[in-house]
């Protein structure tokens, strides 16, 4: 199927038809880009990796950051690697490709306390986590270990969350504020030693990408659904081929904290 000659129904469908598992974001090629962070988050946790013993990647989706990050650091891999995810599709894709690598992906909600003993691990990662939990993470770190994270930043791609919404509330742009979530970190006892954000352009080039967009990281329109929100879908469609791409903005922050070592 050509994006764009295809009809509205039938890029709506090729996008509800897609597979959602995991974070291969492979299928976007040609319909939708998004910038990356100057930071490089893999090449640059793969460089951690390489230093760590015990190494714990909390929300790992579907373990491919994880596994793109061992495989740079091969041959200097901690000597244990761990992992946890609370979607069970993902679960079952993450131990699938990490398995060889000999990491064991444990089952857990993201609300859920992680099933680790205080100290377990002197380097704890994250891609995207669904929101940070700060205490958790400062007691399953060893004192002098590290949280090195990508986090979803404040109003990240609302250009297109309030197309179909409308106007969203002051406090849901300033939600995942890194500044608010420094000062959590600080008050579980933690030390930011670096917080980096950056603002990055995104486009959708037909209305299917934005389909499988919304489908695949379901908390940008938590009710989300074809039906329920056609009347919207087809007005951006009219609109992409009217005028091109629809260009929004993602946010992302990078942190890099530590435990710090007490007598």
């Amino acid at each position: 199927m050509d994006p764009r000659t295809a009809s509205f129904e039938e890029l709506v469908a090729e996008g509800a038809a897609v597979p959602t598992e995991g974070w291969d974001f492979s299928w976007f090629e040609g319909r939708a880009s998004e910038a990356r962070p100057s930071w490089r988050y893999a090449e640059s946790l793969a460089g951690r990796l390489a230093r760590a013993d015990a190494a714990l990647d909390v929300q790992t989706g579907g373990g491919e950051v994880l596994d793109f990050a061992l495989g740079r650091a091969a041959p200097e891999v901690p000597a244990r690697t761990v992992a946890t995810e609370g979607w069970p599709p993902n679960v079952a894709r993450a131990r699938a490709l990490l398995r060889p690598r000999g990491v064991t992906v444990v089952a857990v909600p993201e609300d859920a306390p992680l099933p680790f003993p205080d100290g377990s691990f002197d380097l704890v990662s994250s891609r995207h986590p669904v929101r940070p939990w700060w205490a958790e993470t400062a007691r399953v770190l060893r004192p002098g270990g590290t949280y090195f994270a990508q986090h979803v930043g404040p109003a990240s791609v609302f250009e297109l969350v309030e197309f179909l919404l409308g106007p969203l509330p002051e406090e849901a742009r300033r939600g995942r504020d890194p500044g608010r979530e420094r000062a959590d970190a600080e008050a579980a006892g933690l030390e930011v030693v670096e917080l980096r954000a950056e603002r990055l352009r995104v486009e959708f080039h037909d209305i299917g990408a934005v389909v499988h967009f919304l489908r695949k990281v379901v908390w940008m329109v938590p009710d989300f659904t074809v039906p329920a929100y056609e009347s919207r879908l087809r007005a951006l469609h009219e609109r992409i081929r009217a005028e091109g791409p629809f260009v929004a903005h993602s946010t992302r922050h990078l942190f890099d904290v530590r435990k710090p070592v007490r007598s």
